[in-house]
């Protein structure tokens, strides 16, 4: 490999040839600030626009400062990244787009996670002396059910851009204007809600200030633990569970389930579930589906439909319905566990335990932010009374145990609440891409074959390639299968399908990096790789230390369809557990 010599700020290093001055840096150990620079190794994506000039750092002899980030390093050079030009430079640069920015610290969403903030803090900036620019206020503001958009607090990074089209291959986000005026917007000045926007967040995971957030549901679940009237019930993904000690001072990585079970007791709930239970009872009605379908198939039926998708995702289901409206038979129709559980909770629950379904308010606590808008899906409601009135994120649950003054770190663990926190480790892998698909498989082998699975880790579904393709032996049947995570590796896939390149049995797709450990409400990571691979070794970890780890043999599930389902796929199972797409293409 062919490399380059240099020094920065008196340090001699040698790095491969091609390597920018901002790599070069950290590689040295020095930290060279940045606004728009975003680096998503896992995706082998680098956001270098160069365009707000906050790495500037001096070459002795060139007449002017260079971006660090879009600067490539060339033998002999010699770099400056903290010369008294150029932290003059950056100041003021801070200080302009502090000029044309709202000052509502006190009261934004990202306030204390904003990078520019953090900046302007390094920098000791108290005051602006230039003049206030007039383009403050004169763009509208924007909701949607999952996320907010302010654009006077755009500092023209793209890095949402870069994300929603070039990741996500969505299309909902393009800059717009020039000069001051200028900022990333939906095409065509639309809303949110109308543009091609699938809420799967991961615009927000990025954004540097509050110009992107979540829309905060804290204090309507306050509000329903204080309604004397109300019975709260709550769910916790198997995400989260891996994530949220990040917001308390824990390593990433750290699983925290008992604490924050113990954390959600200690706010008012009157019950805690684990979204797992809900996940094994997914694998029974998906599971039963595939095979269904691949039996079918394996009979000569020609009227069946292959290969299955995964329908978890409410960002993946969302995406599908808009730009594959032709393909909508061809996903399965099971609900995703946090809509199963709602349907559960609801009905067999709040029977059991005398409940009315309108004095009953479920809480869901989710990595997603997708999972806001799902909820508030017409077919998720009865009467209108919706089967999950709010899901919070992890950043939200976070929130409000600091809200509560409850001391995190101090709490001894607890258990979940039964039956619905009944779980396998099948369940808990559903928080990981190809985890939903292994856990099928885990299933959907032993009912198919009438054979025990020995040995249940699926090594070759797991890993973080965007695409992933592999064949499990049925005892004699080969079932392909494809895995995809992020939205533009899900078009490729299915792209593929349209033109019969592929002969897939079942495909997992997840809209987020990683899977739901990626999600789009998870602690902000700012796309580090080792922080996504740290949460998906917990994942795994709290997997193989279950007792159970197929969903099929889940007890509180097999009582379930005891008691009040019959069994998978039946019409009681369906009306409460199944779903139907929509076709809703968008400009």
């Amino acid at each position: 490999m062919e490399t380059v010599k240099l020094t920065i700020d008196n340090k001699h290093i040698e790095v491969p040839k091609g390597t920018t001055i901002l790599q070069a840096a950290k590689q040295a150990g020095i930290n060279i600030p940045t606004l728009c620079y975003m680096n998503l190794p896992h995706l082998d994506q680098e956001h270098k626009p160069g365009s707000c000039r906050v790495c500037v750092v001096e070459i002795p002899g060139r007449r002017t400062l260079v971006p660090a980030c879009a600067t490539k390093c060339t033998e002999g050079m010699e770099v400056l990244s903290h010369s008294l030009r150029a932290i003059n430079a950056r100041r003021t640069v801070v200080e302009l787009l502090l000029s044309d920015h709202p000052k509502d610290c006190l009261v934004c969403p990202s306030s204390g996670n904003c990078e520019l903030q953090k900046l302007s803090i390094t920098m000791g900036i108290r005051e602006i002396n230039s003049v206030e620019n007039a383009a403050i206020s004169t763009y509208r503001k924007d909701a949607s059910p999952s996320l907010l958009r302010n654009m006077d607090k755009c500092v023209m990074c793209r890095s949402c851009e870069t994300v929603c089209n070039e990741i996500q291959t969505v299309g909902a986000l393009s800059a717009v204007n020039r000069g001051f005026m200028a900022v990333v917007a939906p095409a065509f000045e639309q809303d949110l809600t109308d543009s091609p926007c699938t809420f799967c967040g991961q615009c927000v995971a990025v954004c540097p200030t509050g110009a992107l957030t979540a829309v905060d549901n804290t204090f309507h679940v306050i509000r329903a633990l204080a309604d004397p009237t109300k019975y709260v019930v709550v769910q916790t993904a198997p995400a989260v569970r891996a994530a949220l000690g990040e917001e308390f001072g824990y390593q990433p990585g750290t699983l925290v389930t008992g604490k924050m079970v113990a954390a959600l007791r200690a706010l008012g709930f009157n019950k805690v579930f684990d979204t797992d239970f809900a996940a094994d009872l997914t694998i029974m009605e998906e599971g039963t589906e595939l095979l269904d379908r691949i039996t079918r198939h394996l009979n000569g039926d020609k009227s069946v439909h292959l290969p299955i998708l995964t329908s978890c995702c409410p960002a993946w289901v969302n995406f599908f319905e808009t730009n594959y409206p032709d393909m909508l038979d061809v996903p399965s129709t099971a609900r995703s566990p946090q809509q199963m559980f709602g349907s559960i909770a609801k009905t067999h629950m709040a029977n059991k335990l005398g409940v009315k379904r309108e004095n009953m308010v479920v809480v869901s606590v989710m990595p997603c932010l997708a999972k806001k808008y799902e909820c508030q899906r017409e077919e998720f409601k009865v009467d209108g009374n919706p089967d999950v009135d709010y899901a919070i994120t992890t950043r939200e649950l976070a929130h409000l145990i600091k809200i509560g003054n409850i001391d995190f770190k101090s709490l001894k663990d607890e258990d979940y609440d039964r039956p619905m926190g009944e779980s396998t480790g099948a369940s808990v892998i559903f928080g990981v891409t190809g985890g939903v698909i292994e856990a099928a498989i885990r299933t959907a082998y032993e009912v198919f074959t009438g054979k025990k699975l020995e040995k249940v880790e699926f090594h070759e579904l797991r890993g973080m390639e965007g695409i992933r393709t592999a064949t499990i032996n049925f005892d004699g049947t080969d079932i392909h299968i494809g895995i995809a995570h992020t939205l533009g590796n899900a078009r490729k896939l299915l792209d593929g399908i349209r033109k019969g390149m592929y002969n897939f049995h079942a495909i997992e797709i997840m809209a987020c990096p990683g899977g739901c450990i990626g999600g789009g409400g998870q602690p902000l990571h700012r796309g580090t790789d080792i922080v996504l691979k740290a949460r998906m070794e917990a994942i795994y970890k709290e997997d193989f230390n279950k007792p159970i780890r197929k969903s099929h043999e889940n007890p509180e599930i097999i009582k379930l369809y005891e008691e009040f389902l019959g069994k998978p796929l039946s019409e009681k199972s369906h009306k409460l557990l199944h779903t139907h797409y929509f076709s809703h293409p968008k400009q």
